[in-house]
């Protein structure tokens, strides 16, 4: 009988040990069988690269004419109309009115709106209960000096510690400290030292990195999500960095053991094309992380926090939230009521491109005298703000030229521009999420960015001083916007202008990158936050 029972009991620990390896080989498959192509790509995708060009980009349009934002509002609005389809077909579709506001409306974006603003100072609202469940939904607006306060403090975050320093984590150390003693820089720097938080510091923290940075590109991960830079319309920032990233001689090393950073090169408008649920498209990060994660060392060591990646879709933020969250995220949508963690990650910006050939043309301004225009802004009313901008001031004051959607033809363009050369100040109004190309428009147009964007982190944060080319107003403040502005004196104006002639250097995209162009930004404001948290045990 006791013989019976041990044969048994053999049987049943041979079952189950069997039943764990085939668990196990199944968990492995699922995570190694990224590498082959037609799993990699998603057995639920249909790829038609024709339909894609014309989801994302309009030929003709780019063909036409100007860098003009109210080109973005026509993507952008026809986007929303495609999410509309995704609905009917049954995906989870953002809906990013709805996420901005935080507060239950009736569908409009307007009451919704008048809800957030006025209902903060109605007292006639505190002793009602649904009232007072609402306002706690409220995200209080993040002004500039909490945005300042908030990058001091991450830089004391030890959470990026390396499980174990390299000879890699010693070097970005030793640049550290050269960094924080740099000696003051002369006037003959080329560098317009009030653009700057510490002009001295920058100039030294470029150096470094142009002589000791050196970054690797993981190979896996196929086309068209990964390698594969799409360089005109929306989200083109993150295909002209990929792009230009890729081709590098300087900075990219074939040996990961060399690099002091790892660049994980996908394109998250091809990610939104091909896969369009914000779950699957999480899935699918997390198991490239995990093929990375299996395949080399260097993920584990630090927890990611070394990785980086370029991302300008709206839902970048999003899908990359959980999988990619220890990594430093370069976005379009930097909204710090969003999940951007200023400091680590850093703010992507927005340049709507419509020719390869000649990616961004520097417009030729008028001088301040000529300027008789006090603030300008055209464009399609995306968002909660936008409709109440126009409500305050469209046809108000003769210097207020407000307007909505203006004509596409060349006769619009031409007038648009000529509003953009003739003004003071262009407004930079939000439209579903907080970022906007206008920012970028309004600096080649010689024009002085007035930023309508609460919570917003303007690009190259962590170097720039923006309150030297740039006016923050909050969303708030828009019944009152034209006030403000009134208060600026004339050599305010005139200080702030010439900001934003010495900044443009910084905004600017080169077929071949040069010294102090958008690539390099974005490239110095991830060795800037790597470095900035780099601490070793």
């Amino acid at each position: 009988m006791g013989r019976l029972y041990y044969v048994r009991f053999k049987q049943l620990l041979i079952f189950a040990v069997f039943v764990a390896i085939l668990v196990v080989f199944q968990f492995y498959w699922k995570t190694f069988s990224l590498l082959d192509d037609s799993r990699f790509i998603g057995n639920n995708v249909a790829f038609d690269p024709y339909s894609l060009e014309h989801d994302f980009d309009d030929y003709e349009k780019e063909e036409q004419g100007l860098d003009l934002d109210y080109e973005f509002e026509y993507d952008e609005g026809r986007n929303s109309r495609n999410e509309e389809t995704l609905k009917s077909k049954g995906f989870e579709v953002e809906n990013h009115e709805k996420e901005s506001q935080e507060i239950p409306s009736n569908g409009s974006g307007m009451q919704s709106m008048k809800i957030s603003v006025s209902m903060l100072n109605d007292k006639s609202l505190k002793g009602s209960s649904t009232e007072s469940t609402r306002l706690s939904k409220l995200i209080w607006p993040t002004s500039l000096t909490q945005l300042n306060s908030k990058l001091l403090h991450s830089f004391n975050d030890s959470s990026m510690r390396p499980k174990w320093s390299s000879r890699r984590d010693r070097e970005l150390l030793s640049a550290k400290l050269e960094i924080e003693n740099a000696n003051v820089i002369s006037k003959s720097s080329g560098l317009y030292a009030p653009v700057y938080r510490d002009v001295s510091k920058f100039s030294r923290s470029y150096e470094l990195m142009e002589q000791k940075l050196k970054v690797y590109i993981y190979r896996e991960g196929e086309k068209p999500i990964f390698h594969q830079p799409k360089m005109r319309g929306i989200y083109a920032s993150e295909g002209w960095f990929m792009k230009l990233m890729e081709g590098n001689k300087r900075f990219i090393v074939k040996d990961p053991k060399k690099a002091h950073l790892f660049y994980l090169p996908f394109g998250s408008q091809m990610l939104r094309a091909n896969l369009s649920d914000k779950k699957k498209m999480e899935q699918y990060l997390e198991r490239y992380v995990n093929l990375i994660a299996g395949r080399y060392r260097f993920w584990n060591r630090t927890g990611g926090s070394d990785h980086f990646l370029v991302a300008c879709h709206d839902w970048a933020s999003r899908i990359t939230s959980q999988p990619m969250k220890s990594c430093i995220r370069s976005l379009c949508n930097a909204n710090v009521a969003r999940g951007f963690q200023i400091g680590k990650d850093t703010t992507l910006p927005v340049t709507y491109i419509h020719s390869v050939m000649n990616p961004l043309r520097k417009v030729a301004g008028k001088p301040p005298s000529e300027r008789t225009i006090l603030a300008f802004f055209a464009g399609s009313m995306h968002g909660y703000l936008r409709p109440i901008l126009l409500k305050h001031w469209e046809e108000k004051e003769p210097d207020m030229k407000i307007f909505g959607p203006m004509a596409r033809d060349a006769e619009g363009k031409r007038i648009y521009m000529e509003y953009m050369t003739s003004s003071k100040y262009c407004i930079c109004a939000r439209g579903y999420e907080v970022h906007t190309p206008r920012i970028v428009e309004a600096i080649f147009s010689e024009c002085v960015p007035v930023i309508l964007s609460d919570n917003y982190v303007p690009p190259f944060f962590e170097v720039l001083n923006w309150e030297e080319f740039s006016v923050f107003v909050r969303e708030r403040d828009v019944p009152n916007l034209r006030n403000i502005l009134l208060s600026i004196s004339e050599d305010k104006y005139l200080a702030l202008h010439l900001g934003v002639k010495n900044v443009q250097q910084h905004f600017l995209w080169h077929k071949v990158s040069v010294k102090y162009d958008l690539f390099h930004m974005i490239l110095h404001s991830i060795w800037n936050n790597r470095l900035s948290h780099i601490k070793l045990k």
